[in-house]
């Protein structure tokens, strides 16, 4: 199989928010079919869906692999499982959350496992979004037909919802990660 560009979210909100982020990338890195190319700066960000919780620190990342997409959605949920995520509910706080955000230009929509690309809320949420714009600014979202800045522009970056909170990970802890 040829190599797909794909594009993935890191969320933490618990514990070692940044720690368990870089062990998240620490284990993708590690994983066969996939190649780890670049990762936005991380960023602080209020939670989205359940409000009472703390805050984020979000990434995003741009790999090259030869996984399929539900082998890709597989190796997340194993790296989730080995950082220690436990589900709760929905929305709710969590050590790490991985998630696919697009897969070459692919429009997939499969309920179990659930898998959807592009992710189905990723232009709702400035958290994804913003990092994403920042690695990934003239990628063409496949549905709707518009470059990831352009749908980044809707979120205002002068309130306190995605506040810029470290350079990218690949540059400052890529190497020891």
């Amino acid at each position: 199989m040829d190599e797909i560009e794909t594009y993935l979210g890191l969320g933490s909100n618990l514990g070692d928010r940044l720690g368990n982020i870089r062990q998240g990338l620490h284990l993708l890195r590690q994983a066969r079919g996939l190649t780890v190319e670049v990762s936005s700066s991380i960023y602080e960000t209020k939670p989205w869906g359940y409000i009472n919780q703390p805050r984020f620190l979000n990434c995003a990342i741009k790999c090259s692999t030869s996984l399929t997409p539900l082998e890709l959605l597989q190796l997340a949920k194993r790296s989730e499982t080995r950082i220690g995520r436990q589900h709760t509910f929905r929305y709710g706080p969590r050590l790490v959350d991985i998630d696919l955000l697009l897969y070459g230009d692919q429009v997939i929509s499969i309920n179990n496992p659930d898998l959807h690309i592009p992710h189905l809320k990723m232009t709702e949420r400035a958290f994804v979004m913003i990092p994403l714009a920042e690695i990934a600014p003239a990628y063409n979202h496949p549905i709707l037909n518009t470059d990831i800045l352009d749908l980044s522009r809707q979120f205002a970056t002068s309130n306190d919802d995605v506040i810029l909170w470290s350079d990218p990970i690949c540059t400052k802890y890529f190497d020891d990660a």
